[in-house]
Protein backbone atom coordinates (compact mmCIF):
# COMPACT_ATOMS: atom_id res chain seq x y z
CA UNK A 1 0.00 0.00 0.00
CA UNK A 2 1.52 3.30 -1.08
CA UNK A 3 0.92 6.71 -2.63
CA UNK A 4 2.90 8.16 -5.49
CA UNK A 5 2.64 11.58 -7.10
CA UNK A 6 2.82 11.04 -10.86
CA UNK A 7 2.68 14.66 -12.00
CA UNK A 8 2.55 18.12 -10.46
CA UNK A 9 0.65 20.82 -12.31
CA UNK A 10 2.64 23.76 -13.59
CA UNK A 11 -0.30 26.09 -12.94
CA UNK A 12 -1.38 25.27 -9.38
CA UNK A 13 -0.82 22.84 -6.50
CA UNK A 14 -2.92 20.22 -8.29
CA UNK A 15 -1.29 16.85 -8.78
CA UNK A 16 -1.95 13.47 -10.34
CA UNK A 17 -1.35 10.50 -8.12
CA UNK A 18 -1.74 6.80 -7.63
CA UNK A 19 -2.95 5.34 -4.34
CA UNK A 20 -2.42 1.62 -3.88
CA UNK A 21 -4.72 -0.26 -1.50
CA UNK A 22 -5.41 -3.91 -0.72
CA UNK A 23 -8.39 -3.85 -3.07
CA UNK A 24 -6.96 -1.95 -5.98
CA UNK A 25 -5.14 1.09 -7.28
CA UNK A 26 -6.95 4.44 -7.29
CA UNK A 27 -6.10 7.31 -9.63
CA UNK A 28 -6.12 10.68 -7.86
CA UNK A 29 -7.80 13.13 -7.56
CA UNK A 30 -10.94 11.07 -6.96
CA UNK A 31 -14.47 11.30 -5.57
CA UNK A 32 -16.04 8.71 -3.27
CA UNK A 33 -19.76 7.92 -3.61
CA UNK A 34 -21.38 7.67 -0.18
CA UNK A 35 -22.37 4.14 0.86
CA UNK A 36 -23.18 5.04 4.46
CA UNK A 37 -24.81 1.77 5.51
CA UNK A 38 -23.10 -0.41 2.92
CA UNK A 39 -25.13 0.84 -0.03
CA UNK A 40 -25.16 3.89 -2.26
CA UNK A 41 -28.85 4.74 -2.01
CA UNK A 42 -30.91 3.31 -4.91
CA UNK A 43 -27.88 1.67 -6.59
CA UNK A 44 -26.27 -1.76 -6.64
CA UNK A 45 -22.57 -2.58 -6.66
CA UNK A 46 -22.93 -3.44 -10.36
CA UNK A 47 -24.19 0.10 -10.96
CA UNK A 48 -21.08 1.49 -9.26
CA UNK A 49 -18.87 -0.68 -11.43
CA UNK A 50 -20.65 0.53 -14.55
CA UNK A 51 -20.18 4.12 -13.37
CA UNK A 52 -16.45 3.37 -13.00
CA UNK A 53 -16.38 4.36 -9.36
CA UNK A 54 -12.92 3.67 -7.96
CA UNK A 55 -13.80 3.62 -4.25
CA UNK A 56 -16.79 4.10 -1.96
CA UNK A 57 -17.16 5.55 1.54
CA UNK A 58 -19.01 3.78 4.35
CA UNK A 59 -19.80 4.86 7.90
CA UNK A 60 -18.39 3.16 10.97
CA UNK A 61 -21.10 4.40 13.35
CA UNK A 62 -24.04 3.22 11.25
CA UNK A 63 -22.51 -0.16 10.37
CA UNK A 64 -21.57 -0.76 14.01
CA UNK A 65 -25.20 -0.33 15.05
CA UNK A 66 -26.75 -2.10 12.04
CA UNK A 67 -26.13 -4.74 10.86
CA UNK A 68 -23.57 -5.01 13.69
CA UNK A 69 -20.17 -6.62 13.97
CA UNK A 70 -21.43 -10.21 14.27
CA UNK A 71 -23.18 -10.01 10.92
CA UNK A 72 -20.21 -8.33 9.26
CA UNK A 73 -17.81 -10.92 10.65
CA UNK A 74 -19.97 -13.77 9.40
CA UNK A 75 -20.19 -12.14 5.98
CA UNK A 76 -16.43 -11.81 5.78
CA UNK A 77 -16.42 -8.03 5.88
CA UNK A 78 -18.22 -5.27 4.03
CA UNK A 79 -16.65 -6.01 0.64
CA UNK A 80 -18.33 -9.40 0.48
CA UNK A 81 -21.47 -8.24 2.27
CA UNK A 82 -22.21 -5.55 -0.35
CA UNK A 83 -20.53 -7.34 -3.28
CA UNK A 84 -18.07 -4.49 -3.86
CA UNK A 85 -14.58 -5.61 -5.00
CA UNK A 86 -12.95 -2.18 -4.93
CA UNK A 87 -11.45 -0.11 -2.12
CA UNK A 88 -13.58 1.18 0.76
CA UNK A 89 -12.88 4.13 3.05
CA UNK A 90 -14.60 4.26 6.42
CA UNK A 91 -14.82 7.36 8.55
CA UNK A 92 -14.57 6.91 12.32
CA UNK A 93 -18.24 7.63 12.99
CA UNK A 94 -17.28 10.42 15.35
CA UNK A 95 -18.98 13.13 13.32
CA UNK A 96 -22.25 11.19 13.32
CA UNK A 97 -22.01 10.59 17.08
CA UNK A 98 -21.39 14.26 17.84
CA UNK A 99 -24.29 15.17 15.57
CA UNK A 100 -26.85 13.06 17.44
CA UNK A 101 -29.94 14.99 18.46
CA UNK A 102 -33.21 13.92 20.06
CA UNK A 103 -36.69 14.93 18.90
CA UNK A 104 -36.25 18.24 20.74
CA UNK A 105 -33.02 18.94 18.83
CA UNK A 106 -30.98 18.38 21.98
CA UNK A 107 -27.89 16.27 22.66
CA UNK A 108 -28.75 15.97 26.34
CA UNK A 109 -28.32 12.38 27.44
CA UNK A 110 -27.35 11.14 23.97
CA UNK A 111 -23.65 12.06 23.86
CA UNK A 112 -21.02 12.32 26.59
CA UNK A 113 -17.47 13.34 25.78
CA UNK A 114 -14.47 12.52 27.98
CA UNK A 115 -10.74 11.92 27.69
CA UNK A 116 -11.27 8.25 26.85
CA UNK A 117 -13.63 8.82 23.97
CA UNK A 118 -17.25 9.58 23.27
CA UNK A 119 -20.17 7.74 24.84
CA UNK A 120 -23.47 7.72 23.01
CA UNK A 121 -26.92 6.21 23.06
CA UNK A 122 -28.13 4.16 20.08
CA UNK A 123 -30.96 5.82 18.19
CA UNK A 124 -32.34 2.34 17.48
CA UNK A 125 -32.69 0.73 20.91
CA UNK A 126 -31.30 3.21 23.45
CA UNK A 127 -28.29 1.03 24.31
CA UNK A 128 -25.15 2.90 25.35
CA UNK A 129 -21.78 2.53 23.63
CA UNK A 130 -18.31 4.02 23.97
CA UNK A 131 -16.20 4.91 20.96
CA UNK A 132 -12.50 5.16 21.81
CA UNK A 133 -9.59 5.63 19.38
CA UNK A 134 -8.81 1.92 19.68
CA UNK A 135 -12.44 0.81 19.43
CA UNK A 136 -13.22 2.66 16.18
CA UNK A 137 -10.17 1.14 14.48
CA UNK A 138 -11.18 -2.32 15.72
CA UNK A 139 -14.64 -1.79 14.26
CA UNK A 140 -13.14 -0.67 10.95
CA UNK A 141 -10.96 -3.79 10.96
CA UNK A 142 -14.11 -5.94 11.14
CA UNK A 143 -15.63 -3.90 8.33
CA UNK A 144 -12.43 -4.58 6.41
CA UNK A 145 -12.01 -1.13 4.93
CA UNK A 146 -8.86 -0.18 3.05
CA UNK A 147 -8.60 3.38 4.39
CA UNK A 148 -9.54 4.09 8.01
CA UNK A 149 -10.07 7.42 9.72
CA UNK A 150 -9.08 8.09 13.33
CA UNK A 151 -11.52 9.30 15.98
CA UNK A 152 -11.53 13.09 16.22
CA UNK A 153 -13.60 15.99 17.53
CA UNK A 154 -15.12 18.06 14.74
CA UNK A 155 -15.44 21.58 16.15
CA UNK A 156 -18.23 23.76 14.76
CA UNK A 157 -16.85 26.28 12.25
CA UNK A 158 -17.66 29.26 14.47
CA UNK A 159 -16.15 27.70 17.60
CA UNK A 160 -14.46 30.04 20.05
CA UNK A 161 -10.69 29.78 20.32
CA UNK A 162 -11.04 28.17 23.74
CA UNK A 163 -13.56 25.58 22.56
CA UNK A 164 -11.57 24.73 19.43
CA UNK A 165 -8.34 24.41 21.43
CA UNK A 166 -9.95 21.96 23.88
CA UNK A 167 -11.37 19.92 21.02
CA UNK A 168 -8.02 19.87 19.25
CA UNK A 169 -6.25 18.70 22.40
CA UNK A 170 -8.48 15.63 22.46
CA UNK A 171 -8.14 15.10 18.71
CA UNK A 172 -4.33 15.06 18.94
CA UNK A 173 -4.35 12.82 22.00
CA UNK A 174 -6.63 10.35 20.26
CA UNK A 175 -4.53 10.52 17.08
CA UNK A 176 -1.43 9.50 19.02
CA UNK A 177 -3.32 6.59 20.58
CA UNK A 178 -4.64 5.53 17.17
CA UNK A 179 -1.16 5.46 15.68
CA UNK A 180 -0.12 2.81 18.19
CA UNK A 181 -2.68 0.36 16.82
CA UNK A 182 -1.30 -2.19 14.39
CA UNK A 183 -3.20 -2.53 11.13
CA UNK A 184 -2.65 -3.64 7.56
CA UNK A 185 -4.87 -0.86 6.25
CA UNK A 186 -4.10 2.80 5.56
CA UNK A 187 -4.85 5.08 8.52
CA UNK A 188 -5.42 8.82 8.07
CA UNK A 189 -5.08 11.60 10.62
CA UNK A 190 -7.53 14.51 10.57
CA UNK A 191 -6.53 18.18 10.81
CA UNK A 192 -8.92 20.18 12.99
CA UNK A 193 -8.90 23.63 14.58
CA UNK A 194 -12.05 25.33 13.26
CA UNK A 195 -11.21 28.70 11.62
CA UNK A 196 -8.23 29.44 13.87
CA UNK A 197 -5.04 29.45 11.80
CA UNK A 198 -2.63 28.78 14.66
CA UNK A 199 -4.67 25.78 15.79
CA UNK A 200 -4.88 24.39 12.27
CA UNK A 201 -1.12 24.72 11.83
CA UNK A 202 -0.50 23.11 15.21
CA UNK A 203 -2.81 20.26 14.29
CA UNK A 204 -1.05 19.67 10.98
CA UNK A 205 2.40 19.82 12.57
CA UNK A 206 1.58 17.34 15.35
CA UNK A 207 -0.15 14.92 12.99
CA UNK A 208 2.74 14.94 10.54
CA UNK A 209 5.06 13.90 13.39
CA UNK A 210 2.90 10.80 13.82
CA UNK A 211 3.56 9.80 10.20
CA UNK A 212 0.05 8.81 9.15
CA UNK A 213 -0.54 7.15 5.77
CA UNK A 214 -2.60 10.17 4.66
CA UNK A 215 -4.02 13.40 5.99
CA UNK A 216 -7.56 14.71 5.96
CA UNK A 217 -8.70 18.28 6.46
CA UNK A 218 -11.83 18.03 8.58
CA UNK A 219 -14.22 20.51 10.12
CA UNK A 220 -14.97 22.35 6.89
CA UNK A 221 -18.25 22.69 4.98
CA UNK A 222 -19.91 22.87 8.41
CA UNK A 223 -21.07 26.47 8.43
CA UNK A 224 -18.19 28.62 7.30
CA UNK A 225 -18.19 30.61 4.06
CA UNK A 226 -16.62 29.20 0.90
CA UNK A 227 -13.97 31.93 1.08
CA UNK A 228 -13.07 30.88 4.62
CA UNK A 229 -12.83 27.25 3.54
CA UNK A 230 -10.40 28.15 0.77
CA UNK A 231 -8.33 30.23 3.20
CA UNK A 232 -7.99 27.26 5.56
CA UNK A 233 -6.83 25.09 2.65
CA UNK A 234 -4.40 27.77 1.47
CA UNK A 235 -2.41 27.71 4.69
CA UNK A 236 -3.03 24.11 5.79
CA UNK A 237 -2.34 21.93 2.74
CA UNK A 238 1.24 23.23 2.23
CA UNK A 239 2.01 21.94 5.74
CA UNK A 240 1.07 18.38 4.81
CA UNK A 241 3.63 15.92 3.37
CA UNK A 242 3.75 16.02 -0.42
CA UNK A 243 4.24 12.25 -0.56
CA UNK A 244 0.99 11.51 1.28
CA UNK A 245 -2.62 11.81 0.00
CA UNK A 246 -4.63 14.87 1.06
CA UNK A 247 -8.35 14.40 1.76
CA UNK A 248 -10.94 17.17 2.11
CA UNK A 249 -13.84 15.66 4.03
CA UNK A 250 -17.45 16.35 3.06
CA UNK A 251 -16.88 18.67 0.07
CA UNK A 252 -18.63 19.60 -2.10
CA UNK A 253 -20.11 21.33 -5.14
CA UNK A 254 -18.26 20.87 -8.46
CA UNK A 255 -16.64 24.31 -8.41
CA UNK A 256 -15.47 23.75 -4.82
CA UNK A 257 -13.87 20.45 -5.79
CA UNK A 258 -12.01 22.13 -8.66
CA UNK A 259 -10.75 24.91 -6.39
CA UNK A 260 -9.68 22.40 -3.74
CA UNK A 261 -7.78 20.33 -6.32
CA UNK A 262 -5.91 23.51 -7.28
CA UNK A 263 -4.91 23.78 -3.63
CA UNK A 264 -3.46 20.27 -3.50
CA UNK A 265 -6.40 18.09 -2.44
CA UNK A 266 -6.54 14.53 -3.81
CA UNK A 267 -9.65 12.96 -2.25
CA UNK A 268 -13.27 14.02 -1.88
CA UNK A 269 -16.60 12.74 -0.60
CA UNK A 270 -19.97 14.43 -0.33
CA UNK A 271 -23.67 13.61 -0.07
CA UNK A 272 -24.58 16.35 -2.56
CA UNK A 273 -24.91 14.27 -5.78
CA UNK A 274 -26.93 11.47 -4.18
CA UNK A 275 -29.01 13.56 -1.78
CA UNK A 276 -29.95 16.13 -4.38
CA UNK A 277 -30.77 13.34 -6.83
CA UNK A 278 -33.40 12.07 -4.40
CA UNK A 279 -34.97 15.53 -4.41
CA UNK A 280 -35.06 15.71 -8.19
CA UNK A 281 -32.13 18.05 -8.73
CA UNK A 282 -30.04 16.89 -11.67
CA UNK A 283 -26.49 17.88 -12.56
CA UNK A 284 -26.11 18.17 -16.34
CA UNK A 285 -23.02 19.14 -18.36
CA UNK A 286 -23.09 22.18 -20.63
CA UNK A 287 -20.65 24.46 -22.43
CA UNK A 288 -19.91 26.39 -19.23
CA UNK A 289 -19.29 23.25 -17.19
CA UNK A 290 -22.64 22.28 -15.76
CA UNK A 291 -26.12 23.35 -14.89
CA UNK A 292 -28.67 22.03 -12.42
CA UNK A 293 -32.35 21.50 -13.12
CA UNK A 294 -35.33 20.63 -10.95
CA UNK A 295 -36.74 17.73 -12.91
CA UNK A 296 -39.98 17.97 -10.89
CA UNK A 297 -40.79 21.31 -12.52
CA UNK A 298 -43.90 21.54 -14.69
CA UNK A 299 -41.87 22.58 -17.73
CA UNK A 300 -40.49 19.03 -18.03
CA UNK A 301 -43.94 17.38 -18.12
CA UNK A 302 -43.80 17.02 -21.92
CA UNK A 303 -40.05 17.20 -22.48
CA UNK A 304 -39.26 14.19 -24.67
CA UNK A 305 -35.50 14.82 -24.72
CA UNK A 306 -33.23 12.27 -22.98
CA UNK A 307 -32.43 12.68 -19.32
CA UNK A 308 -28.81 13.06 -20.42
CA UNK A 309 -28.04 12.68 -24.10
CA UNK A 310 -24.27 12.68 -23.41
CA UNK A 311 -24.41 9.90 -20.84
CA UNK A 312 -22.56 6.62 -21.27
CA UNK A 313 -25.47 4.86 -19.57
CA UNK A 314 -28.23 3.65 -21.87
CA UNK A 315 -30.94 4.31 -19.25
CA UNK A 316 -30.12 8.01 -19.17
CA UNK A 317 -30.02 8.23 -22.96
CA UNK A 318 -33.17 6.16 -23.43
CA UNK A 319 -35.60 7.59 -20.86
CA UNK A 320 -36.96 11.10 -21.28
CA UNK A 321 -37.05 13.98 -18.85
CA UNK A 322 -40.85 13.79 -18.99
CA UNK A 323 -40.73 10.16 -17.92
CA UNK A 324 -38.39 10.91 -15.02
CA UNK A 325 -40.62 13.78 -13.90
CA UNK A 326 -43.60 11.43 -14.04
CA UNK A 327 -41.79 8.88 -11.86
CA UNK A 328 -41.12 11.53 -9.22
CA UNK A 329 -44.70 12.80 -9.36
CA UNK A 330 -46.16 9.38 -8.59
CA UNK A 331 -43.47 8.31 -6.12
CA UNK A 332 -41.93 5.50 -8.17
CA UNK A 333 -38.54 4.33 -6.76
CA UNK A 334 -37.08 4.17 -10.27
CA UNK A 335 -36.93 7.96 -10.15
CA UNK A 336 -34.33 7.76 -7.38
CA UNK A 337 -32.22 5.24 -9.28
CA UNK A 338 -32.16 7.21 -12.55
CA UNK A 339 -31.44 10.56 -10.93
CA UNK A 340 -28.71 9.06 -8.71
CA UNK A 341 -27.06 7.41 -11.71
CA UNK A 342 -27.11 10.75 -13.49
CA UNK A 343 -25.55 12.76 -10.68
CA UNK A 344 -22.88 10.25 -9.75
CA UNK A 345 -21.90 9.85 -13.38
CA UNK A 346 -21.52 13.63 -13.57
CA UNK A 347 -19.30 13.76 -10.47
CA UNK A 348 -17.13 10.83 -11.51
CA UNK A 349 -16.70 12.22 -15.01
CA UNK A 350 -15.79 15.57 -13.47
CA UNK A 351 -12.92 13.91 -11.62
CA UNK A 352 -11.78 12.17 -14.81
CA UNK A 353 -11.81 15.52 -16.61
CA UNK A 354 -9.87 17.11 -13.75
CA UNK A 355 -7.21 14.41 -14.01
CA UNK A 356 -7.00 15.03 -17.75
CA UNK A 357 -6.58 18.79 -17.25
CA UNK A 358 -3.80 18.28 -14.71
CA UNK A 359 -2.05 15.93 -17.11
CA UNK A 360 -2.19 18.55 -19.87
CA UNK A 361 -1.28 21.44 -17.54
CA UNK A 362 -4.65 23.13 -17.95
CA UNK A 363 -5.52 23.18 -14.23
Amino acid sequence: MSFKVLKNSGRSLARLGELKTRHGVIQTPFFMPIATRGSVKALTADDLRELKAQIVLANTYHLFLKPGLKVLKKAGGLHKFMDWPGPILTDSGGFQVFSLKDKNNSQSGLVKLNAKGVEFKSVYDGSRHLFTPKKVLEIQAVIGSDIRMVLDVCSPARSSKNRAAKDLSLTLKWAAQSRKQKTKALVFGIVQGALHKDLRLKSASELVKLNFDGYAVGGLAVGESVREMYEVLDYTVPELPENKPHYLMGVGYPEQIIEAVKRGIDMFDCVIPTREARHGRLYLPNSKGYTTVNIKAEKFARDASPINAKSELKELRHYSKAYLRHLFSVGEPLALRLSTLNNLEFYLKLMSEIRGKIKSNKL
